[in-house]
C-alpha cells in the first residue's frame, strides 16, 4: 500500500466509475477548473457526459490496461456502485506501482476494511456521508426549533424571571444561569439567579467575585414575586422544594423523577450544561460578552476537569467557540486559587492521619470551618506516589463532611460513596469526585454538642474508615 502523498497544487483527477456520486464530484471538481478524467463500462453514459462537456471515456475499471489509463493522473477516485469492481481497480493501479492518491468508496465497514488493504489511502461510504449530514441537518434544525419554543416562554415573563440553580451551586450551574440571563437580555426580560444553599467552595466563591455576577440566596428573596421560574442544571424539577410549577428546565443529567415544564431541554449525551447553554447563544446570535463566555468556558471545563472526563465532542466544539471571547486572566486566576492557612492546616492533618491500603488513602483532617479545605486537600494527596484515590474526612459542625478523589478509571467513587454511606446520606459528585455530609450522631448515637464533639470524631472515625475501605474493595492492613 502507498503512504499518502502530499499532492500538488494543479492535481489532476481521475474518477473511475461514474454513478451519481461520481458525478457530483467530477462536476464540483470540473466547477473548480481542475482536469478530471471520467472511466465508465457505460457508453450511453459516457455519451452524455461528453454532451455535458465532460472529459469521459469507455473501459472497464476492472481491467489490467485501467492503471496505465490513469498512470498520468495525481487523485484516483474509485467511485463505482459496484464495490467489487472498486477493489479490484485500486488493485490493478497498485499492482504496477502506481502513486496516485487513492479514494475508494465502500459501501460498509467490512468492505472499507478490504479496500484499506488493497492500496487505498482514503475510503469513503455514501450512506454513512448522507446521514451524517442528515444528522447535521437534524440538529440544526431542531435546535432552531427549541430555541423559538424558548424564547416564547421566556418573553411571556410579565415582570422577572427566576433562574433557579443547583443547591449550592458549582461552575457549571452558576455560568449556565449566567448565558441563560443573557438570553433573557437579549429578549427585554429581567432576570435573578437564585440558589439555595451556599456556595462553598473557594473557586467558586472566586469564580462569581471575578465575573462580577451577582448570585441571591432564595431565602433572602420573595420568590413568589417572580411569574417565570426556571431550573438550571437539576435533575428534576422538584416541585416539593421549588413549591410552585416551572416554566424552563435546562439540564445535562438524566431526571431522578417525573417532570414537567413548559420548556425542556435534557441533553444526557453532553457533559455540561453549559454546552447546552453555549449553543442556545450562538442559536440567538448573541453579541458575546466577555463575562458570559469566560463563565461558560470555565463551566464546562470545571465539569469535565479540564476536558479530562467523559468529554464529547459538542463540549469540545463549544469550548472552541467561546475561547476566543474569553477573560483567560480571570480564568487563571480563578483556576489557580492561593492555599488559604486553614486549607494548609488540614492538608498538614490528613497527611499525618492517613491510612493507606494499596493505592487507596482514607485520611481523618479534625475539624474543620472550610469544607472548601477537604476538597483541596483530597486534591493534593492524591499527587502522592502510588495513590489513585483518596477520601478526607472531618467534623464540620454537627456532621461529618467527606471530599473523594479518584483516578482509578475502574472506580466510580461517587458509587463508593453511595454503598458506603447512602442509606445516611446522598452523595453529590461524578465519578471521579464526590463529597457526602453525614450527621454524626448516626455512627454514634450521641447527641452532639460542642463538648463531646472530640468523644463523637473518635467514635465516628474506625466506622467512616471501615465503610470507606470495604466499599472500594480494599482488604488487608495499612500499608503506608
Amino acid at each position: 500500500m502507498s503512504s499518502a502523498m502530499t499532492m500538488p497544487s494543479m492535481s489532476t483527477y481521475a474518477i473511475l466509475g461514474c454513478g451519481s456520486v461520481g458525478y457530483a464530484v467530477a462536476e464540483d471538481l470540473t466547477a473548480e477548473g481542475k482536469q478530471v478524467l471520467i472511466v465508465d463500462h457505460d457508453e450511453g453514459r459516457v455519451e452524455a457526459l461528453r454532451d455535458q462537456d465532460l472529459n469521459a471515456e469507455t473501459g472497464d475499471i476492472t481491467e489490467d490496461g485501467i492503471a496505465e489509463a490513469v498512470a498520468d493522473r495525481d487523485v484516483v477516485l474509485v467511485l463505482s456502485t459496484d464495490v467489487e469492481a472498486n477493489q479490484r481497480a485500486v488493485e490493478r493501479v497498485r499492482e504496477v506501482g502506481g502513486e496516485q492518491f487513492l479514494v475508494a468508496r465502500a459501501s460498509d465497514p467490512v468492505t472499507a476494511d478490504e479496500l484499506r488493504e488493497a492500496g487505498a489511502d482514503v475510503v469513503v461510504n455514501p450512506a454513512e456521508v448522507i446521514a451524517a449530514s442528515a444528522l447535521r441537518a437534524l440538529e440544526t434544525g431542531e435546535l432552531e426549533y427549541k430555541a423559538g419554543q424558548l424564547a416564547a416562554v421566556v418573553e411571556d415573563a410579565d415582570e422577572c424571571m427566576a433562574i433557579l440553580t443547583r443547591d449550592n451551586p458549582g461552575p457549571d450551574s452558576i455560568a449556565s444561569a449566567v448565558a441563560l440571563r443573557a438570553i433573557g437580555g437579549a429578549l427585554d426580560v429581567e432576570a435573578d439567579i437564585l440558589y439555595d444553599g451556599e456556595i462553598g467552595h473557594r473557586e467558586d466563591r472566586a469564580f462569581v467575585n471575578l465575573i462580577g455576577v451577582e448570585l441571591l440566596s432564595r431565602a433572602e428573596v420573595e420568590f413568589e414575586a417572580y411569574d417565570t421560574v426556571a431550573l438550571i442544571d437539576r435533575p428534576s424539577t422538584m416541585e416539593r422544594t421549588v413549591g410552585r410549577p416551572v416554566d424552563v428546565l435546562i439540564d445535562h443529567h438524566d431526571p431522578e423523577e417525573a417532570y414537567e415544564a413548559e420548556f425542556v431541554d435534557v441533553r444526557a449525551n453532553v457533559s455540561a450544561t453549559s454546552t447546552v447553554l453555549t449553543k442556545y447563544v450562538q442559536e440567538f446570535d448573541l453579541s458575546l460578552d466577555e463575562t458570559v463566555a469566560t463563565a461558560l468556558l470555565y463551566g464546562i471545563r470545571a465539569e469535565t476537569l479540564d476536558f479530562r472526563r467523559d468529554t464529547t465532542p459538542a463540549d469540545l466544539t463549544a469550548a472552541s467557540y467561546l475561547y476566543p471571547f474569553a477573560d483567560h486572566d480571570t480564568l487563571e486566576q480563578v483556576e489557580s486559587p492561593s492555599m488559604s492557612p486553614e486549607t494548609l492546616d488540614v492538608l498538614a492533618e490528613a497527611i499525618r492521619n492517613r491510612d493507606v491500603k494499596g493505592s487507596h488513602l482514607v485520611s481523618n483532617a479534625g475539624f474543620i470551618r472550610d469544607r472548601d479545605a477537604l476538597a483541596q486537600a483530597a486534591q493534593h494527596l492524591l499527587n502522592l506516589e502510588g495513590i489513585t484515590t483518596t477520601a478526607v474526612f472531618a467534623i464540620d459542625n454537627d456532621a461529618i463532611s467527606l471530599a473523594a478523589r479518584s483516578k482509578d478509571i475502574r472506580l466510580n467513587i461517587r458509587n463508593v460513596l453511595d454503598e458506603a454511606f447512602g442509606e445516611q446520606a446522598e452523595p453529590v459528585g461524578h465519578a471521579t469526585d464526590a463529597d457526602v455530609s453525614i450527621p454524626l450522631g448516626i455512627f454514634t448515637g450521641i447527641e452532639t454538642s460542642e463538648d463531646n464533639r472530640e468523644t463523637l470524631l473518635g467514635l465516628a472515625e474506625e466506622a467512616v474508615r471501615r465503610k470507606l475501605f470495604a466499599a472500594m474493595g480494599v482488604n488487608g492492613d495499612s500499608g503506608d
